[in-house]
C-alpha cells in the first residue's frame, strides 16, 4: 500500500483533524494500557517488593521518556512546516539532521539514566528493600532510550506527513510483544523487574526498526537515505530549539508532581494508594486528549509554511473543540464509574473512596486542560517553544508549589490539594492564549488571506 503525503492545508478540518486525530488516540490509549499490564504482571506474578520496584521508577522514567516525546514534537513542527510549504530539500535536511539529534540525545540518556540510576533512586528516598530491584530495572531500561528516541523520530516525521495509521500498527505490534515478553521473563524464567525491563526494551528496538524500515524505503521527500545522507547545523539547532523546550515541560511537570506527592504522603496509606490507582485515570485521559494536541501543532505548522492565516485559526478551534470533547466525555465517565475503573488496581473499599474523592475533583477538570495544552501546541506549531515553556514553568508549576505551601497548608484537606490542577490551568490558559493570538497576529500580518480555506 502507498501511503501519499497527506495536503492539510485544504480541505474540510472538521473531518481531517478527527481522521488524523483517532489512530493517535488509539495509540496513546494502546501506550497507556501497556504500561498497566507492565505493572499488573509485576505484581501478580512477581510479588509486591518487584511491584514496588518498578513504581519507584516511574518518575524517573517519565523524566527521560518525556523529554524524548518532547524532542519528537520539534521534529514534527519543522517536517510538517516545510511540507506545507512544498520545500522538498528542506524537508529532507530536517528528517535526516533530525535522525542524528535524537539518536545522539538517546545515546546521552541512555548514559545518564544508568549512571545516575543510585544517586537519582537515592535521592527520591527509595526504600532500602526496593532499590536493589529499582536500580537494575532502571539500568535495563536505559539501553531502551535509544531505541525510543528513533521511535519518536520515526512516528514524529510520519505523522507530519499526515500518516497516523502505521505508528498506531507498531505500537500494537511492539505493545502486544512486551505483554508477550512479560508473562515469558517473569513466569517461565522467573524474573521479576529486571524481566520487565528487558521485555521493554526489545519491544522498544522492534518498534523503531519498523518506523525506520519504513522511512528507509520511502519514495517522497522524508524518506532517509544512509548512501545520501545530509546534516545541516541550521536545522539541528531549530529541532533542538523546538524540542527541548518541549521536553523541558515535560521534566518540568514530573518535578512538579514530586511536590504533590509529597502533600498526598502527609495523609494516610489509604489515601496514598487511593491517589496511586486515581493517577492511572490521569494517564488515560492526558494520553487522549494529547491526540488533537498532536494534529493541532501539525496542521498549523503545514498552514504555517503554506502562509494560509485563515486555516491555522480554524485548526486552532477545531482541535480545541475535540480535546475539549474528549477531557468532558473521558472525565464525566470517570466521575460516574471510577468505582469500577478503580476496582482494577485495588478491592480495597476505603482505597477506592480515597481514589473517588480525587475523581470527583479531576473529572470535571479534566476538560479545561485542553486551554492550556492545545494554546502551547499552536504556539510550538507557530515556531514558538521559549515563552510558552516559561508560562508553564511559571503557571503551572512555580504556582502549584506556592499552593501546596500555602492554600492546602492552610487547609490540609484533599479537597484543596485537587483543586490546585483546575486554577492553575486555567492560569497557565490565560497566559497562552494572549502569547498564541498576538504572536499569530504578529507572523502572519499582510498575508492575504484565500478565497477558500
Amino acid at each position: 500500500m502507498r501511503y501519499d503525503l497527506r495536503d492539510m492545508t485544504r480541505g474540510n478540518l472538521w473531518k481531517q483533524i478527527l481522521v488524523f486525530s483517532l489512530p493517535l488516540m488509539a495509540s496513546n490509549l494502546l501506550q497507556v494500557l501497556f504500561n498497566m499490564s507492565d505493572i499488573a504482571v509485576v505484581g501478580q506474578f512477581a510479588g509486591s517488593h518487584a511491584l514496588g520496584s518498578v513504581g519507584s521508577t516511574a518518575t524517573l522514567a517519565a523524566l527521560y521518556s518525556g523529554f524524548l516525546i518532547g524532542m519528537g514534537a520539534g521534529v514534527n513542527v519543522l517536517t510538517a512546516r516545510f511540507i506545507g510549504a512544498r520545500e522538498e530539500e528542506n524537508t529532507r535536511q530536517t528528517v535526516h539532521t533530525a535522525a542524528v539529534v535524537c539518536l545522539g540525545l538517546g545515546l546521552i540518556l541512555m548514559a545518564l539514566c544508568f549512571s545516575l540510576a543510585r544517586p537519582l533512586l537515592t535521592l527520591l528516598g527509595t526504600k532500602d528493600e526496593l532499590i536493589d530491584g529499582a536500580i537494575l530495572y532502571l539500568r535495563i531500561y536505559a539501553f531502551g532510550l535509544p531505541a525510543m528516541a528513533l521511535y519518536n523520530f520515526g512516528s514524529a516525521v510520519l505523522t507530519a506527513t499526515g500518516d497516523t495509521k502505521r505508528p498506531l500498527l507498531f505500537l500494537s505490534i511492539a505493545g502486544g510483544l512486551n505483554i508477550c515478553l512479560n508473562l515469558f521473563f517473569v513466569i517461565v524464567c522467573k524474573m521479576a523487574a529486571d524481566g520487565v525491563a528487558l521485555a521493554t526494551i526489545i519491544s522498544q528496538y522492534t518498534s523503531a526498526a519498523l518506523v525506520l524500515r519504513v522511512l528507509l524505503r520511502a519514495q517522497e521527500s522524508y524518506r532517509l537515505e544512509l548512501k545520501n545522507f545530509v546534516f545541516s547545523g541550521e536545522k539541528a539547532q531549530r529541532i533542538l530549539a523546538l524540542g527541548v523546550a518541549s521536553g523541558m515541560q515535560h521534566a518540568i511537570f514530573a518535578i512538579a508532581n514530586l511536590f504533590i506527592q509529597s502533600a498526598v504522603n502527609s495523609f494516610s496509606a489509604a489515601v496514598v494508594e487511593g491517589n496511586s490507582a486515581a493517577a492511572n485515570a490521569d494517564s488515560l485521559v492526558y494520553e487522549v486528549m494529547a491526540a488533537p494536541y498532536t494534529a493541532c501543532s501539525t496542521f498549523i505548522s503545514q498552514n504555517y509554511g503554506a502562509r494560509n492565516k485563515k486555516r491555522i485559526m480554524q485548526a486552532y478551534r477545531v482541535s480545541l473543540v475535540y480535546s475539549f470533547g474528549v477531557g468532558a466525555v473521558l472525565g464525566l465517565a470517570l466521575m460516574f464509574f471510577g468505582g469500577g475503573f478503580l476496582r482494577i488496581f485495588t478491592p480495597d473499599p476505603e482505597v477506592i473512596a480515597a481514589g473517588m474523592e480525587k475523581l470527583q475533583i479531576m473529572g470535571w477538570s479534566y476538560a479545561f486542560s485542553a486551554f492550556m495544552d492545545n494554546t502551547l501546541a499552536a504556539s510550538r506549531g507557530l515556531g514558538k517553544s521559549a515563552v510558552p515553556m516559561a508560562i508553564v514553568i511559571l503557571g503551572s508549576c512555580v504556582f502549584r508549589v506556592i499552593w501546596v505551601y500555602t492554600i492546602f497548608a492552610m487547609f490540609h484537606t484533599l479537597t484543596a490539594l485537587y483543586l490546585l490542577y483546575i486554577f492553575s490551568w486555567t492560569l497557565t490558559a490565560i497566559g497562552q492564549m494572549v502569547y498564541f493570538f498576538r504572536t499569530y497576529q504578529k507572523q502572519t500580518d499582510g498575508w492575504e488571506v484565500p478565497q477558500t480555506a
